[in-house]
This record gives structure tokens, C-alpha cells and sequence, in this order.
């Protein structure tokens, strides 16, 4: 099969189902790798089908071991129906948002027809996380992002003015030496919160830690770990211009400041689940001893 041996439903069983998949929705992938995808507002969109994709691959054996032998559900039929619907109308139409949904409805509808509704219940967070690169309708990203560039472009004002420079801001464009910056929705809009509550989940799916309180506080602390990523992106933007100009802050270093964002958000991850498994280990310890001063 075209993910291994291990992931064969039956004797070419699989080759079918592949090249069905593959003419429905290649010229689907071809469009959004040729045009959303490559753009900064929906870049996020091949990471993220393509980790799913891995984490499918990832846990196939725990399917093959809860539906051997497979058992096909009814409720994969009309499932896939509506995906080929919404395939057709987003197709036809040129709605982005719903040709993508389609490619999950369509995949978990296949999956239901095959393998039954455990392979489903197995693979239920692949298929959640695809959602993550589903676009948002623009006037409800637009509602959503302004008030997080104000935020952001405030917070950036505040915090190099603080260390000395020579910065003012009127709304979102900020001023700072000869340089005026508009902060875009891509530098701080909602997609990019998105994009970061979806790499922390994925994080979480990954370590599953037995704590419940560690899962809850980390997935808590993606919405703040974005905005503080969003702030230093747009900081180092500030500064990459105020030093070098605005080419500089135009070209080849603002997808770089892209880079800065997700490797800052990854750190500032890592870094507090290490402090809340820090304060779960302290904790337990303190609860330790108590039982022990108790039991003696």
C-alpha cells in the first residue's frame, strides 16, 4: 500500500480506494498548492495535513488491531455523500472552505465504509486536527483580527519604547525613526492563533501526559504563548527595519520573522510544560510526605 506494508486493508483492496481519492482531490491539492497554500495566511495548511497524515500512518497498526476483521458501517454512505456534495459545490463555486472540508469528510467517510466506526473512534484526533487548516470566513477573521493587531501593535509600541527607541503608534501602524510599519492580519491575526493552538495540540496528542491538569494548563496557555509569539515576531520586524531599512523588513527577513514566530512559540511550549511538570512532580512530593508524616 502506498503507506507501507502494515497499512494493507486487504489484498489490493487499498489501490481502488488511492486512485479514487487521488482524481477526486489532486486537482484540489494542485490549486492550493499553487495558490493559498504558498501565501502567509494559509501557509500553515500543508504542515498541518501533512502531520495528520503522519499521525495516521502513526497509529494504522492500532487500527488494523481494533477492526480485524473490518466491519464496514452504513453511516460511512451518507457521510460520504455529503463530502462528494461538498466537494462538487466548493469545486464548482470556488469555495476554499468547503473543498477542504470535503477532503476530511471524504477520508473519514472511506475510513467508516472500510474499517467501521473504531477505526474512526482510533483516528478521531488526525481527523480533528485537518480542521485547523480549514479557512475561517473573511468577516469573521476580519471581526476577530483587529482588535488582536491593536493589542499586538500596543504591546510592541510599549515594549520597545520601554528599552529606549524612538516609537509612536496610531492604531496599528507603527512609527518608529523614519519607518511607518502596518501591522498586517498576518502578523497578528486570528489564523496564526490557529496555526499555534494546533501545533500545541498536536504537542499534547504526542507526550500524552497522564496529568490531566498538565494537558488542560498547557492547552490554557497556547492563547497567551500566541500573542507573546505574535509581539516578538512584530518586534523583530520593528527592529529589522529600523536597523536595515525597509527593504530588509519587506524581503527575504520577514519570512524569516515567520520562522522566529513558530520557533518562539515551540520554545515558549516546551518551556511551560516543563514548569507544569515541575509543579505536578513538587506537588506530589509535598503529598508524599504529608502521607508519610500521617502513616507514621
Amino acid at each position: 500500500g502506498i503507506f507501507g506494508d502494515h497499512m494493507v486493508l486487504q489484498r489490493g483492496e487499498p489501490v481502488p480506494v488511492f486512485l479514487g481519492l487521488a482524481i477526486l482531490f489532486v486537482p484540489t491539492f494542485y490549486d492550493l498548492f499553487t495558490g493559498p497554500w504558498i501565501g502567509e495566511e494559509q501557509g500553515h495548511g500543508p504542515i498541518i495535513f501533512g502531520l495528520a497524515l503522519w499521525l495516521i500512518y502513526r497509529k494504522w497498526p492500532e487500527v488494523l488491531a481494533a477492526t480485524t476483521p473490518p466491519r464496514s458501517s452504513w453511516a460511512g454512505w451518507p457521510i460520504l455523500a455529503i463530502g462528494l456534495v461538498a466537494h462538487l459545490l466548493g469545486r464548482s463555486q470556488h469555495i476554499l472552505m468547503l473543498e477542504i472540508v470535503s477532503i476530511i469528510v471524504v477520508m473519514a467517510a472511506v475510513l467508516l465504509v472500510k474499517r467501521g466506526g473504531r477505526a474512526l473512534l482510533v483516528l478521531w484526533f488526525p481527523f480533528f486536527f485537518m480542521i485547523f487548516m480549514v479557512p475561517l470566513p473573511s468577516e469573521f477573521v476580519a471581526a476577530v483580527t483587529m482588535p488582536m493587531k491593536m493589542a499586538v501593535s500596543w504591546a510592541t509600541e510599549h515594549l520597545l519604547f520601554a528599552f529606549g527607541y524612538p516609537i509612536s503608534r496610531s492604531g496599528v501602524i507603527l512609527q518608529i525613526g523614519q519607518y511607518q510599519l502596518l501591522v498586517a492580519d498576518a502578523c497578528a491575526g486570528l489564523q496564526t492563533l490557529l496555526t499555534l493552538e494546533a501545533l500545541g495540540l498536536f504537542y499534547l496528542n504526542l507526550m500524552r501526559h497522564p496529568s490531566a491538569f498538565r494537558n488542560i494548563g498547557l492547552a490554557l496557555f497556547i492563547v497567551p504563548i500566541s500573542f507573546s509569539a505574535n509581539v516578538i515576531r512584530v518586534v523583530v520586524l520593528t527592529l529589522i527595519t529600523y536597523y536595515f531599512g525597509d527593504a530588509a523588513g519587506q524581503g527575504f527577513l520577514h519570512g524569516f520573522a515567520g520562522m522566529v514566530l513558530f520557533v518562539t512559540a515551540l520554545v515558549l511550549i516546551l518551556s511551560i510544560d516543563s514548569a507544569l511538570q515541575w509543579y505536578i512532580r513538587r506537588r506530589e512530593q509535598r503529598e508524599a510526605g504529608l502521607r508519610e508524616k500521617e502513616a507514621a
